[in-house]
């Protein structure tokens, strides 16, 4: 019996999929990663069958390359690293299982998405914690793995935050529920004892959450995962505070975090503002100009009792604060974008197209963990690094996030450019897999190195290096998840 027959008995005939058109879609992204063809496409269904392919691989030691979000996709880490593999496709596996209003906590399969999770939570009167305008195909449970920052730092307590429990496949084809939802008991016996799955430490010591996180598929793969949840506001005053430099903001930014003040806090650059709020090149290109070069989006949110009183004394004591800082204002509109425009973003998938394809049709990001006292270095950094290839600076939008309550921030640079030229294109693969060096020289810490990231991290840290090589041995003996990612 060959191969694709063996799966075709695991999740059905419908769903193995090997014509030459879909391989070829599956053989790329829009990363610098080299395109290379899969044997085939496998859509399972239920953990049973993704238990079933998982052991398969292991019998015929074919590599298994998981994939839960939707086109298009921007990492590499989507396309085969070795020739053969099977592309595990979760986009049958679309259930929200479970919403609990009571406890905040929401319990998603793979392949559900954010523009699927938003509607069903506002119905339980929830909302999901998310990244900066996700687009609306992102797995709602990759994003969590992948530790995409979330936009509110005063509820960001772990780098792993909202993501609780998880039931994870390893790559020997063993199942384990991680944290709270271990046991005992099946987990439909734990709802009846009022249990939710929101404590994610279970097992002993044994964290087993942490294996998946950031692993791009490499350790395990998960068939569930719980989140953190919060309620939907019923009223939010955003404020827009404008700076020539982005100083004051980094300033005013760690003492809101420091007391916790305020729900969203994050800057950006005028291209990524007018990136988010505007739809068309000519648009974004003429709202640019009437932008200032820096602005710190800060929201304040009220719900459950009393929310009225909860912002008015937030509100209060951020405009105590900001009277304390050198030249700074709030403004009720940018670019004719007004401040309830800007929250209206905050609380939606990306429009499409997908914000960061708006600009030029095509870019590539650089991103890293640093302290927010280190940005501005960082900004002047990349700017001279861009210039040294001859990458425009001027096409490099910058995002600033504080994470984990403001111990450190999430960096980003996205590089803009044309695909279809492939100078500009050249030029951006150029910083972004080669110039980064630099900014590790400098301290950048790429805790999620996707593609040629990877030599950077790794070569920084051997111990590191030694330890996960000992943990895949554990959990994927023959290296059959995703083989060739990280350090594998």
């Amino acid at each position: 019996m060959s191969g694709n027959d063996t799966l075709e008995k695991i999740v059905g005939s419908g769903n193995v999929l090997d014509s030459r058109d879909i391989l070829e879609e599956y053989s790329s992204d829009l990363s610098f990663v080299p395109r290379r063809r899969p044997r085939c496409v496998v859509r399972p269904g239920t953990a049973d069958e993704v238990k079933g392919i998982v052991k398969w691989a292991n019998e015929t030691m074919t590599p298994l390359v998981p994939m839960s979000s939707g086109r298009p996709h921007f990492r590499g880490d989507t396309v085969p690293a070795m020739g053969g593999s099977v592309i595990v496709d979760f986009s049958r596996m679309k259930k929200i299982i479970r919403i609990d209003p009571r406890n905040w906590v929401a319990m998603v399969e793979p392949g559900v998405t954010f523009a699927e999770l938003q509607p069903e939570l506002e119905k339980a009167g929830l909302s999901t914690y998310t990244p900066l305008c996700p687009r609306g195909t992102k797995s709602v449970a990759a994003s969590m793995l992948e530790r995409e920052p979330i936009t509110m730092p005063a509820h960001h307590w772990d780098a792993l935050d909202p993501f609780l429990c998880a039931e994870i496949i390893f790559g020997t084809g063993d199942k384990l529920r991680s944290g709270e939802a271990a046991g005992p008991d099946s987990i439909e016996d734990q709802w009846k004892m009022g249990k939710a799955q929101m404590v994610p430490f279970g097992l002993g010591q044994f964290d087993e959450s942490r294996l998946v996180s950031g692993a791009q598929g490499t350790i395990g793969i998960i068939t569930w995962a719980t989140m953190k949840c919060r309620p939907c506001s019923t009223l939010t005053r955003t404020f827009l505070i404008p700076s020539e430099t982005i100083e004051p903001l980094v300033d005013l930014s760690y003492r809101l975090i420091r007391v916790r003040l305020g729900e969203t806090c994050f800057i950006v650059n005028d291209l990524n503002l007018a990136s988010l709020l505007a739809q068309s090149p000519g648009e974004i290109r003429d709202l640019r100009a009437t932008l200032p070069p820096w602005v710190l989006v800060v929201t304040f949110e009220g719900y459950g009792v009393l929310p009225e009183e909860k912002v008015a004394y937030q509100v209060a004591d951020f405009r105590d604060m900001l009277k304390q800082a050198d030249n700074l204002k709030t403004i009720h509109t940018v670019g004719g974008f007004s401040d309830e425009d800007v929250s209206n973003l905050l609380t939606e998938p990306s429009a499409e197209p997908y914000w960061k394809l708006r600009y030029k049709g095509g870019f590539s990001d650089v991103f890293f963990l640093t302290t927010l006292n280190k940005a501005p270095a960082f900004i002047g950094t990349m700017s001279t690094l861009a210039q040294s290839r001859r990458f425009p600076a001027e096409d490099i939008g910058v995002y600033v996030q504080p994470i984990v309550q403001g111990t450190s921030c999430h960096l980003e640079f996205d590089l803009f450019f044309d695909p279809t030229d492939s100078t500009p294109t050249e030029r951006a693969r150029s910083v972004t897999t080669e110039g980064v060096y630099d900014l590790a020289n400098m301290g950048a810490f790429f805790s999620r190195p996707y593609g040629a990231w990877a030599n950077i991290a790794y070569s920084r840290a051997a111990e590191t290096n030694i330890l996960q090589r000992k943990v895949k041995k554990i959990f994927d003996p023959n290296n059959v998840l995703n083989p060739g990612r990280l350090c594998f």
